[in-house]
């Protein structure tokens, strides 16, 4: 599962934490202010310290995560839904935030997932850098490897704090990523059927 992993360096390739805090240091100098005054001497550590929460999804196994699934389900076949999951991610091209809920759902083939396993993966991918579209997939295709269900599907919707506090300046735009497989993506009916469950009709 590299591909979902998705991982950019090993632990032998990070800088140490002394250089990543220098790194804080630098930028704050580049925009003009003063990191030895008062105010910013624990910025770099508060930073860095952050920055290891924020970023938890790159030292995530997927496979541990997904962990255990159960095939005690009384026959049970169709779609099995968590929405609105709530989650904070941050664009690869401007490391500025990206808030949304994700929609998560698949037909179950003799085996389900626990369902606090599907906010999980929602949280681990949303833990890196990341493009919205490269999320939604990231997700589906992970539950997919796993538990090789009838299909999945994924909604994703979101507001990128980079046109929002940057470039465009346009607050309160939502943007909206689908990733659909198996029935879903071959039934038309199965993906109207996940978004009205999804919007609560």
């Amino acid at each position: 599962m590299d591909a979902i992993v998705n991982k950019l360096s090993s632990d032998a390739d990070r800088p140490s934490r002394e250089e990543a805090e220098e790194a804080v240091r630098t930028l704050l100098r580049w925009i003009g202010d003063d990191p030895g005054r008062e105010g910013l001497l624990d910025t770099p550590k508060r930073v860095v310290k952050a920055y290891r929460e924020l970023f938890a999804g790159y030292d995530a196994d997927i496979d541990e995560v997904l962990g255990t699934t159960f095939e005690e389900v009384a026959g049970y076949n169709d779609i099995v839904l968590v929405r609105d999951i709530p989650f904070f991610s941050h664009c690869e091209h401007h490391m500025l935030p990206v808030i949304g809920k994700a929609h998560v759902a698949y037909l179950p083939d003799g085996r389900v997932l626990g369902l606090s396993k599907i906010a999980r993966v929602v949280e681990v991918f949303g833990r890196r850098l990341q493009t919205q579209e490269a999320m939604t997939a990231q997700i589906a295709n992970a539950i997919e490897e796993t538990l090789r269900p009838q299909g999945v599907g994924v909604f994703i919707e979101a507001e990128h704090m980079c046109m929002a506090m940057r470039g465009v300046q346009k607050s309160g735009s939502t943007t909206l990523t689908t990733t659909f497989t198996g029935r879903f993506k071959d039934n038309a009916a199965e993906q109207a059927r996940f978004m009205s469950m999804v919007r609560g009709r």
